[in-house]
């Protein structure tokens, strides 16, 4: 019995262990969904908001594959959890079968006990149990034995009656994590359908979007000769701010301790930088894109873009100085901050409050981002980060 109750006890104790690992991986995964249904949300605002242009646009495309992205990685995310459940459903099955193998086990023990106290049940039995003893050591051995036995049929009732209870949770867990399976099971499909709609609203929106090809490819020669003059600008500036602080021997962009200290604090705070807007979503990417309606057409950016809310305000990453404020042709403004050896780049906005050569702190508001009221209310924000003439992806320095 002993060695019985040890591998009940280590199964239950692997149980308890992986049963709290599994807790925690359903948390991030909670946690992960929620995330992505706030997203949903906001970007379904956004979406209402260019919808009430009923004119089929680039930027409404670009939500419908921001919204189609948001919602895989929900259904990714619930189908973890899914899987999460059935282990958790199996493990619980295996402590179940094992506990009421031993709690059968102990019953027919504690049986065969009754049956032996039973028969030798009178005060009679037992003295002359002790009588017959051959000498007073095994008569006090006998009593002992007697004593123990008395304790140990207490003892069994008690675990017994323990593992029950043991038994009657577990079964009981198991029932609620069958329901939360089927519940994760229905979500899926629920997600899935919307899915279709989004895919079938998309496909609806490109098939407009065919006939507007040359506009298109218009709007796109725009857009290329504004990030070029951006770029162009960016660089004209690093040149001057080297050659401004350029010490005898050195390349590039020297700095004073304070401002070294500032680029230092940037570096370290990669991944965890606030967002330029408060709200918004990642509508392109940096690096090489294809484009979102013309077939075999790729576009390049230098930094994000992040589709926001009409009146939205753009807001400093970190700590900086205001190093540029200027206009772009067909782009709008663009404010550049240094960092130490760092910039930052916020562009198409209509609004500026800060001016060459301000201070600003993490999270100060710079200027309002555009709203195009001729091209379904976009409201976009161009956000770049540099490392003196080197171009680095935004997503990799701001927070999740």
């Amino acid at each position: 019995m002993a060695v019985r109750m040890r591998v009940l006890l280590l199964t239950g104790f692997f149980i308890i262990l992986f049963s709290s690992v599994f807790s925690q991986s359903i948390e991030e995964l909670k946690k992960k969904k929620q995330e992505a249904e706030n997203q949903i949300k906001y970007t379904s605002k956004l979406l209402n908001d260019v919808q009430k242009i009923q004119k089929s646009s680039l930027s409404k495309v670009q939500l419908l594959n921001k919204q189609i992205e948001q919602r895989n990685s929900i259904i990714t995310t619930i189908s973890g959890e899914i899987d999460i459940y059935q282990q958790l459903i199996e493990n619980n099955t295996l402590a179940i079968r094992l506990i009421k193998i031993d709690l059968t086990n102990l019953k027919k023990e504690y049986a065969d006990l009754i049956r032996l106290a039973y028969r030798n049940r009178h005060a009679y039995d037992q003295v002359l149990f002790l009588l017959s003893a051959e000498n007073v050591n095994q008569a006090y051995r006998r009593y002992l034995y007697m004593k123990h036995y008395t304790v140990y049929r207490q003892n069994q009732a008690e675990v017994i009656e323990t593992i029950q209870a043991v038994l009657d949770e577990k079964m009981k867990k198991l029932e609620e994590q069958k329901l939360i399976k089927l519940q994760l099971v229905n979500d899926t499909k629920k997600e899935a359908v919307q899915l279709s709609q989004e895919k079938i609203q998309k496909k609806a929106e490109l098939q407009k979007l065919q006939k507007e090809q040359q506009s298109l490819r218009k709007k796109l020669e725009q857009q290329q000769k504004t990030e070029q003059q951006l770029e162009r600008e960016i660089e004209r500036i690093i040149a001057e701010e080297a050659k401004k602080s350029a010490k005898p021997g050195t390349k590039g962009l020297s700095l004073t301790p304070e401002q070294k200290l500032v680029g230092d604090n940037f570096a370290q705070n990669k991944g965890r930088l606030p967002w330029p807007v408060e709200r918004g979503v990642i509508t392109e990417h940096f690096g090489i894109n294809q484009h979102a309606v013309l077939i075999n057409v790729q576009t390049r950016n230098n930094g994000i873009n992040i589709t926001t809310e009409k009146g939205a305000k753009a807001r400093a990453v970190f700590n900086g100085e205001v190093t540029r404020v200027f206009g772009i042709t067909g782009g709008n403004t663009a404010v550049i901050i240094r960092h130490g050896k760092y910039l930052t780049v916020y562009s198409n906005l209509r609004e500026v409050t800060v001016k060459m050569g301000d201070k600003v702190k993490t999270k100060q508001e710079i200027g309002t981002v555009f709203t195009d009221t001729d091209d379904s209310n976009k409201t976009i924000l161009k956000f770049q980060v540099w490392l003196e003439n080197q171009k680095l992806n935004p997503e990799q320095w701001i927070g999740r």
